[in-house]
């Protein structure tokens, strides 16, 4: 016997069931008990109630299940019970017994009756009554049957959970769909929705079945959260509804205590964010855990990925000698590794870094800022990334302004997020177009921090501004970066507002988005930024209209602005002619822990020679330099990163070096020996890879042939990019080499052996064709 329903006619209720009425009346009346202590306390009353009616036999029990079995009830909550008996040929007279006063009080039951096999078979078969009889309660009669209920319940989708698994999570994917997430939604679910309390009970399930499930303080506290605000909106509703609506959030907030709407809206967006985090984190502890023990690497060991960062087991984990609170970068190092090359970051790590790493409050090294573009470069990828970061509060570490933003949200259906998820969003599909544009880093940067004036009294464009001012300035870009970002911001909702409601056939227009623009790069930035910020703020935001007008603006303004413009070859700056002096002929290397400066006789392969010997004693260039003087001086400079943590010896590199521009050193062998290690690691990349693009330009110089080539970045880029000029005898006059994040851009001003540059249709063709070819096979 099992349903849900009205009985069968009868007289009327009862003097029990109108006392039973009167005091649950009575309780959702008194606004003083409230959340999980509402919940137990109309618990122990209806308990109270069944024991009442429950006969003093044995062989069957009333077992609370479900919402009443964890006593998480709400004030017009269905009551769970399962009738559970030992082939009793009674027990249908007991259930009526049961039923029907319930019934007749006006409460809402699901109910069911079955033997012990029988319910245990059921939840075999079904995953909301294997889910029910995890939080299995006894309320009357024989306490030992109730408890062989739960014991063997739970055993049972201990011992299941490898084939509940896909149940589990194709369940919580339909229902996401149909309800959305309770954070970024104007009237959320509270109960169904993502993040919701629903998904805390799965939370829960998986946890009673795998130790690999960590519920901590956080988690509780944001259950709680969510139980109260669902016992509050159901009490001024008046009615069993979990959807927190509009209209009714003001009544809310000031039932709870919690101050306006947007204050209550930002605390059930933390409290589901909170729970979302841990789904996804059980579902992964729990995947992991199925799969087997984890691998290291073939050899067993760890994997270095930079100082003091390893791959272990399968996560992102920090040695025990790295001291957060002595390198504040440390959080960002990690997080970019978790986002672009795809593991977790490991509890432990993230437990040391929430305790222990301090404010990133600046000045940032190169380092460090590199590191903030990686993440941000790894796309959807970093998504979930923040969100681990936020859950351990170190999202405010990296960057305390983010406090005014942090799940506060934005009162229009335009915005489907709150703003603080809006920047992150804005800046993942920024790394989609970054490839559109000649300075990646920034479009990234200001994507991630556009609407940072948001979270300030003002205007939120001018607010902004000033923000983006002061933080480009601590993350220690140039002037000129700098200027750049406040630019972006402040004109980051012209294009779509001049794009949809100006003639664009009329030149003032066109002149006057020119002249705020002032150049290609700048509105090349711009348009990315406005594609980014109107595909991450909802999907009536970027439609194929807008994009065409936005499209047709944006080639207007870039012909009013001349077309694209590169820059021309800088002159050498006048310390090069006493590196010139001090090298006499010879070779001269002056290095530090993070920089090299070669300068020696200009020859053949010296470019490519210097970065493979770089490459072989492991470090991985971030950025390089080269010239020529004009007594035939070549000079090159470095920025590297030591890649597995040791900085570099450099008489030894000084006399590799020599013998590498005597021809006696392998280094393309070499080099792929080393690749070949690091190879150990087999990253499936949570980042899509960079698309190689290799640009010839005649055009940008009066006498040699720009280059320009953008690629992920791995080991013997670089080296094998310069090769290829070498094998074709194209001579460098001028490189400019920079690694944002996990891109490489690298610049070449090229010549012929003759001087001049590379007009040859077909050597431009093969120039093309083998950088290709190179990168191809580093891939």
């Amino acid at each position: 016997m099992s349903g849900a329903g009205a009985g069968r006619p009868h007289a009327g209720p009862s003097e029990t069931a109108v006392a039973i009425a009167v005091r649950r009346e009575a309780l959702v009346g008194d606004h003083t008990v409230r959340g999980a202590e509402f919940g137990r306390a109309y618990a122990a009353l209806i308990d109270d109630w069944l024991v009442s009616l429950t006969p003093d036999d044995d062989r069957f029990a009333v077992v609370a299940v479900g919402g009443y079995g964890r006593r998480e009830l709400a004030p017009w909550s269905d009551l769970d019970v399962l009738l559970v008996h030992d082939r009793r040929p009674d027990i249908a007279g007991v259930a009526d017994g049961l039923w029907y006063p319930v019934w007749d009080a006006g409460f809402r039951l699901d109910h069911s009756v079955r033997t012990l096999r029988e319910a245990l078979d059921v939840a075999d078969r079904d995953l909301r009554a294997a889910l029910g009889l995890l939080d299995a309660r006894f309320v009357a009669g024989d306490e030992q049957l109730a408890a062989r209920l739960a014991d063997q319940a739970r055993s049972q989708w201990t011992r299941h959970l490898k084939r509940w698994l896909p149940a589990v999570e194709a369940a919580v994917e339909s229902r996401h769909g149909r309800y959305g997430p309770v954070a970024f939604v104007l009237e959320p679910d509270v109960k169904e929705g993502a993040g919701g309390l629903r998904d805390a009970t799965v939370v829960r399930a998986l946890a009673t079945a795998s130790p690999a499930v960590a519920l901590g303080p956080a988690f509780a506290d944001a259950l709680a959260s969510l139980l109260d605000v669902r016992v509050g909106l159901q009490r001024v509703h008046g009615r069993g509804d979990d959807r927190l609506l509009l209209e009714s959030q003001d009544a809310v907030a000031a039932l709870l205590g919690s101050g306006s709407a947007d204050d209550l809206v930002r605390h059930v967006a933390a409290a589901a964010r909170t729970v979302s985090w841990h789904l996804g984190d059980a579902l992964r502890a729990v995947r992991s855990t199925l799969a087997g023990p984890g691998r290291r690497t073939a050899s067993g060991s760890d994997v270095v990925l930079g100082r003091g960062i390893v791959l272990r087991d399968g996560e992102i984990a920090v040695n025990a000698e790295v001291v957060p609170a002595a390198d504040p970068g440390v959080v960002l190092a990690v997080a970019a590794h978790a986002a672009y090359d795809g593991f977790p970051i490991a509890r432990a790590t993230l437990a040391r870094l929430g305790d222990e790493a301090p404010p990133l409050d600046g000045p940032w090294t190169d380092e460090q800022r590199g590191a903030l573009v990686a993440l941000l470069d790894a796309g959807d990828a970093s998504i979930e990334v923040f969100e681990t970061l936020d859950q351990y509060n170190l999202v405010t570490r990296i960057l305390p302004e983010w406090r005014t933003v942090r799940n506060r949200p934005q009162r229009n259906a335009f915005h489907r997020f709150t703003i603080d998820r809006h920047l992150v969003e804005c800046a993942a599909r920024a790394a989609r177009l970054s490839r559109r544009v000649a300075r990646p880093d920034l479009l990234l940067v200001a994507a991630w921090l556009h609407d940072l004036g948001k979270g300030s009294p003002g205007d939120h464009v001018a607010v902004g501004e000033e923000l983006v001012r002061t933080i480009a300035t601590r993350m220690g870009f140039v002037a000129a970066d700098v200027e750049t970002l406040a630019v972006l911001v402040r004109l980051h909702l012209l294009l779509p507002s001049i794009a949809t409601s100006r003639d664009l056939d009329d030149p003032a227009t066109i002149e006057a988005v020119a002249s705020a623009v002032g150049t290609v790069e700048v509105l090349e930035l711009l348009a990315a930024l406005t594609e980014a910020d109107s595909q991450a703020t909802g999907d009536t935001a970027w439609t194929p209209w807008k994009a065409s007008l936005v499209e047709t603006l944006v080639t207007r303004v870039r012909a009013a602005l001349g077309g694209e413009q590169r820059p021309v070859r800088p002159p050498p700056p006048p310390s090069d002619r006493d590196l010139a002096a001090r090298a006499a002929g010879d070779l001269l290397v002056e290095g530090s822990d993070r920089s090299l400066v070669v300068a020696a006789p200009d020859r053949p392969r010296l470019f490519s020679r210097v970065v493979g010997v770089l490459g072989l004693s492991g470090q991985d260039v971030r950025a390089a330099r080269a010239r020529t003087t004009d007594d035939g001086v070549a000079i090159s400079e470095f920025e590297f990163e030591p890649a597995f943590g040791e900085p570099p010896d450099w008489a030894r590199f000084e006399a590799d070096l020599r013998r590498a521009l005597r021809g006696a050193i392998a280094i393309d062998a070499r080099l792929g020996e080393r690749a070949a290690r690091y190879a150990r690691l087999h990253r499936p990349s949570a980042a899509a890879p960079p698309e190689t693009r290799v640009i010839v330009d005649n055009d940008a110089s009066p006498d040699a042939t720009f280059v320009e080539v953008r690629t992920a970045d791995r080991i013997g880029v670089l080296y094998g990019i310069t090769r290829t000029f070498a094998d074709l005898q194209l001579d460098i006059r001028h490189a400019k080499v920079a690694t944002m994040g996990h891109e490489v851009v690298d610049s070449f001003y090229l010549v012929t052996e003759e001087g001049g540059k590379v007009v040859d249709p077909d050597l431009v063709r093969e120039l093309e064709a083998a950088i290709r070819f190179t990168l191809d096979r580093l891939a």
